[in-house]
């Protein structure tokens, strides 16, 4: 039985998962393209450069597995610098966002048993000469379980940051940035939730930064139970704890470690050259030109907010016995 081309050539990627068809499809993608600032799930191809595969002609075979360290986040914490910078050719594959793990999220389990082999196929580069650094969007995070129990000899970079840049970054994005906040809590609420001992009318008399602050509470501690050896079947040594702010202080630091992490070495010349390259002065999301942070948002009103809801998660935090943010230890 001929099987379809998008198995055999690689740079195409699997896109996007039809459950009721029970088909994927692809998108080719050149290799000097991979580092463009659009999400691999928003990129916009002709054509001729989208095809499809059933899920009996992805099962069928077993494609080796690519070298693989996945870029798990809590967002706005640099993961997609992170991405971008560890791209390079003969090196490292920077796949910032592909538009398979919302798919995977979205089927709610009905395919993953498509995982590995969906993987594979995403990792792929000629000759497997690279590294695959896989960044999924945070709204997949869900999905660590599964992708770490079906790829057990990958790795992952679990990236974070403090609390105030985070609601400082969701600040940024005024009305929808505060929307997204409460949609994400919505969404941690239903696989990393915890009992806080609150009914329906005080979740829903919270602030906008509370609710955002709680959400990035329940990500901190989703990655600490993973870190801590607590999931079953994920050993915690395949995980390390990068924080975006030291990324930024020590940058070819960072592009050392997450190689070595992953099984590979970058010299320091070259991880040097890398930090000093235009990806750090171009924003990673847009590529306009970029000098640093985003404007702070924070007044003093703002700030005297963002100081009161961290006394708030820092309260809840104790109880649990966390201490957050997580402990940096990639380096």
């Amino acid at each position: 039985m001929p099987t379809s081309p998008v198995l055999a050539e690689p740079y195409w990627l699997p896109h996007r998962i039809d459950v009721a068809a029970r088909t994927v499809e692809f998108i080719r993608i050149a290799r000097g393209a991979f580092d463009d600032p659009v999400f691999l799930a928003q990129r916009e191809v002709q054509p001729a450069d989208r095809g499809f595969a059933t899920w009996d002609e992805i099962t069928a075979g077993e494609p080796p597995m690519p070298p693989v360290c996945f870029i798990f986040h809590t967002a706005f914490c640099r993961s997609t610098l992170l991405a971008r910078a560890l791209d390079m050719p003969g090196k490292g594959l920077g796949l910032s966002e592909p538009g398979l793990f919302a798919g995977l999220a979205n089927a709610q389990g009905r395919a993953d048993h498509l995982i590995r082999p969906l993987v594979a196929l995403l990792a792929r580069s000629p000759g497997n000469a690279e590294i695959a650094f896989v960044k999924p969007t945070n709204h997949a995070n869900r999905l660590m379980p599964a992708l770490l129990k079906a790829v057990p000899e990958a790795r992952a970079i679990l990236m974070t940051n403090g609390l105030p840049q985070f609601l400082g970054a969701v600040a940024r994005k005024g009305l929808m940035g505060r929307r997204w906040g409460r949609q994400l809590l919505l969404e941690m609420q239903a696989y990393a939730g915890l009992d806080l001992g609150m009914d329906s009318r005080e979740t829903f008399a919270m602030t906008d930064m509370q609710a955002a602050g709680l959400a990035w509470f329940l990500a901190q501690r989703w990655f600490a139970l993973h870190r801590a050896g607590e999931v079953p079947g994920v050993a915690p040594d395949r995980l390390a704890v990068l924080d975006g702010d030291r990324f930024d202080r020590e940058r070819a630091r960072t592009l050392e470690a997450a190689f070595a992490f992953a099984g590979s070495a970058l010299a320091s010349d070259a991880a040097a050259a890398r930090a000093s390259s235009p990806v750090f002065t171009t924003h990673a999301k847009s590529g306009a030109a970029f000098s640093g942070d985003d404007a702070d948002a924070a007044s003093p009103r703002f700030a005297e907010e963002v100081g009161q809801v961290g006394q708030w998660i820092e309260a809840i935090a104790k109880q649990t016995g966390l201490d957050l943010p997580l402990r940096h230890d990639l380096f």
